[in-house]
């Protein structure tokens, strides 16, 4: 104490106690999950974040390498993978780009387009992208899938199934509108804070002011964004249209009185995209664990999932470039797939990066499910359904009879319709040559005069559409998914004045 000075003594106050939204179980299944994720793929890096889809509360949330708090002499990485870390994500990005060509109403609903190699060339006058020949000298690189696959011609629905970079690219430069496109990436929440209380973030970068970049940015790459950005823009997809905030803490409790001095609750921060553009681009992520596609050894029995997997190049500022060894890979996953409950958002970072397990992911959402109470039951389906994925082309069936058309489709594992009581075929969908796959429904028209009601359990509204446009017969819908009632029942005479009403589910 120097002379003349006066020494003041305050006593320490009690801090706050701050409750977390984190569920103790599955923060543990996580975080055991990870650590064996690190040790078994050889991987730099890990992440894990589980939340709640019509709330955004975080139910568990973990990031590895981590430390332990109680001996922390040496911290391996300052960054938290989830909100301060920023990453080009991937694949895991397609769905909004299907998204967006949805709620602007330019999506190439059945059309298809040749998915090997996408070359292209860009007019700066009038900022068109062009596809052109295989070969063809531009000053642009072209796209491939991975490991150059080619899937032949299909569908942009399975250009989604099997996590086609070409089809983001025909979606991108013949459909999509570039200004409507960065408005909607900005309307996800991409490259901003999320208000997520209390927690530490970072950006990104919107990288699409190159051809190159505004193609790469749609299947996940040249743009960087946050693993919290990602999850709170997937609960738009997941909750029907509405954009929820992810929050981590519930509340924040004075220690001596036990008096809750602030609560959090959910936060709707915005409606992205309509509830049908969210509820078509549902249907296409149930699609993603179909045998053959590209998310099919995630599927989990008894659990119908809404899945997107992603891969991702990651750039070696060392190297000037992308490294050639290490990825990362992701699946991001929610469920039950006829009404999201719950999401989870698994990834790493490691060489491994076409066969690492699929059991952390599979235990979490297990998990997940379980302790939540979700149901694990299937969606009841009236008809067969093939779980290996097939593919065919569509037979010419037009001016055939319909013992010709019985014969050509008999072995190939799709729903086939019959409508009228013809005897020969004057109306086909898909038309001749397209590419189908198992599952499909197929319809075709005879030039019967007599039209009965189908079964349409199980329908979906494209299937419904069709049957409209091949009949000329009306056909009022409410809800989404698939079919469950109907009010004309099946074997019913109908006709253009026949009231039909369904209801979806």
């Amino acid at each position: 104490k120097l002379p003349g000075t006066t020494k003041v003594i305050e006593q320490a106050k009690n801090g706050n106690d701050v409750v977390l939204t984190l569920d103790s179980s599955l923060q543990s299944t996580v975080e055991s999950q990870l650590q064996a994720t690190m040790e078994n793929e050889n991987a730099k890096s890990a992440w894990c974040i589980v939340m709640e889809v019509e709330t955004g509360k975080v139910l568990a949330w973990a990031s590895y390498p981590t430390f332990d708090q109680n001996e922390h002499k040496e911290i391996p990485s300052y960054q938290d993978a989830i909100s301060t870390s920023t990453y080009e994500p991937g694949s895991v990005m397609k769905p909004f780009t299907y998204a967006i060509a949805m709620d602007t109403n330019v999506y190439p609903y059945n059309q298809t387009f040749s998915s090997y190699q996408f070359w292209y060339n860009y007019d700066p006058n009038t900022a068109k992208i062009s596809r052109v020949a295989i070969g063809t000298k531009t000053p642009y690189p072209y796209i491939a899938d991975a490991l150059d696959e080619d899937f032949g011609t299909i569908t942009f629905d399975q250009g989604l199934a099997f996590s086609s970079n070409v089809g983001i690219c025909e979606l991108l430069a013949n459909y999509v509108n570039y200004s409507q496109y960065c408005d909607y990436l900005d309307k996800f929440g991409f490259f901003q804070k999320v208000n997520t209380p209390y927690v530490a973030q970072s950006l990104g970068v919107k990288n699409v002011g190159l051809p190159t970049d505004y193609l790469s940015t749609g299947f996940g790459q040249a743009s960087s964004i946050t693993v919290l950005q990602l999850c709170q823009a997937y609960t738009s997809i997941f909750n029907d249209g509405t954009m929820m905030r992810p929050y981590v803490i519930d509340s924040i409790v004075d220690s001596d009185t036990k008096q809750t001095v602030k609560k959090y609750k959910k936060k709707a921060v915005g409606t992205p995209i309509s509830s049908q553009s969210a509820k078509e681009v549902q249907e296409l992520m149930s699609h993603v664990t179909d045998e053959g596609a590209s998310g099919h050894r995630f599927k989990m029995d008894g659990i119908d999932l809404l899945m997107k997997t992603g891969t991702a190049q990651i750039y070696n500022e060392n190297l000037g470039k992308y490294d050639p060894a290490y990825h990362t890979s992701s699946v991001m996953a929610a469920a039950p797939a006829n009404d999201p409950k719950v999401m989870v958002y698994y990834g790493l970072v490691s060489t491994n990066i076409t066969s690492y397990s699929a059991e952390p992911f599979k235990k979490i959402m297990r998990d997940t499910l379980q302790t939540y109470g979700v149901s694990t039951t299937p969606t009841t389906q009236t008809q067969d359904t093939y779980e290996k994925w097939e593919s065919y082309s569509m037979p010419s069936l037009v001016n055939h009879t319909i013992d010709y058309a019985h014969e050509k489709m008999k072995d190939k594992k799709v729903h086939f319709e019959v409508i009228g009581d013809g005897t020969s075929v004057v109306g086909q969908y898909p038309d001749a040559n397209i590419t189908i796959n198992s599952n499909d429904r197929i319809f075709v028209l005879t030039n019967g005069s007599k039209i009965t009601m189908p079964n349409m359990t199980g329908w979906t509204r494209k299937d419904i559409t069709v049957f409209w446009q091949l009949t000329g017969i009306g056909i009022k819908t409410s809800g989404y998914g698939k079919v469950t009632s109907q009010n004309v029942e099946e074997g019913t005479t109908i006709s253009t004045d026949t009231k039909i009403e369904v209801t979806l589910e």
